[in-house]
């Protein structure tokens, strides 16, 4: 049975580390990233072994730029650049990254204790493109002060989301993830009412009541993210996005794992794009991506055999 990294598809935590690197072009480079990667489950099993309490996860993925270099025989079916986006004020760009080191736990002082691991391993290898130290909010809430992550499957509908199976069996068990980090303009939010901003989000703020259907403006969130296929199905992912922030940067970091590139590349283009009539997400009149990548999380036996 196929192993797949644990962090794909366990409920949220407390605290995470989003890290994204890029690797030096050069064999010996590559060679290292390998061992690397190869340890990360025996990192993991170690971690959580000896604090069985902290819920810890490591998930690592390869950038759809540098799988080449990595894996250049055998490439996930569907791993393709970001899809960059733009309609008017709104752009979703391509910052693409060689490798993601998604690490989650109850500690923060483990999170760190893992990341200071990975970044002595790789010295002289890779370069640091970005360290994001994200927070549970309050109540699971963005820092808009809106719930978040309402739409996630539960259960064993998870893996069923988010783990590719059989349809590309070489990399069953792995997941396609999008990262972006988003920017808030809060004073800007802050200073609209309550009702507006419940409008555009398509749900009550205090107790994160969904409008109902028709009740919901074109624009709201609710409205362009939660999309059906042509047999009415949902068209979901799941999503393990945080706030992070200080007192003079903050936003989310939205990360979406799903057995396919497409539910999301179709969710992100409803927002964006909107509905043919001009009606895109009003939330990103509040908000900035400031990245957005691609990568591919493949299964704790492939990473393995990389060595």
């Amino acid at each position: 049975m196929t192993r797949f990294q644990s962090g794909v598809i366990a409920e949220a935590n407390a605290d995470a580390l989003f890290i994204t690197l890029n690797i030096n072009r050069s064999p010996e480079s590559a060679d290292c990233l390998r061992q690397v990667l190869a340890e990360v489950p025996a990192t993991e099993q170690s971690f959580r072994q000896r604090y069985p309490d902290a819920d810890m996860h490591i998930t690592v993925a390869i950038g759809s730029e540098y799988w080449g270099q990595l894996s250049p025989q055998q490439r996930p079916a569907q791993l393709r650049a970001f899809p960059a986006l733009s309609n008017g004020g709104i752009s979703m760009p391509h910052t693409p990254v060689d490798l993601l080191l998604h690490i989650r736990s109850e500690r923060h002082d483990l999170n760190y204790e893992v990341a200071a691991l990975f970044s002595e391993k790789l010295t002289g290898h890779a370069e640091l493109a970005e360290e994001v130290h994200c927070f549970c909010y309050l109540d699971s809430r963005d820092l808009t002060g809106f719930v978040d992550g309402t739409e996630n499957p539960e259960g064993d509908h998870r893996a069923e989301v988010a783990l590719v199976g059989e349809e590309d069996s070489v990399f069953a068990g792995g997941s396609y993830i999008h990262l972006q980090r988003y920017e808030h303009d809060l004073k800007a939010w802050n200073q609209i009412p309550l009702q507006q901003q419940e409008d555009i989000l398509g749900r009550t703020k205090a107790d994160n009541r969904e409008y109902a259907s028709a009740d919901k403006a074109a624009f709201a969130h609710t409205k362009r993210a939660s999309l059906k296929d042509s047999e009415g199905r949902s068209i979901e992912i799941l999503r393990h996005s945080l706030p992070y922030g200080n007192l003079t940067r903050r936003g989310l970091m939205f990360a979406s794992y799903c057995r396919s590139a497409e539910p999301f590349t179709k969710i992100l283009e409803s927002m964006v794009l909107g509905d043919g009539s001009g009606h895109h997400d009003h939330l990103m009149n509040f908000t900035t991506a400031v990245t957005g990548q691609a990568f591919f999380a493949p299964s704790s036996q492939w990473l393995e055999q990389l060595i």
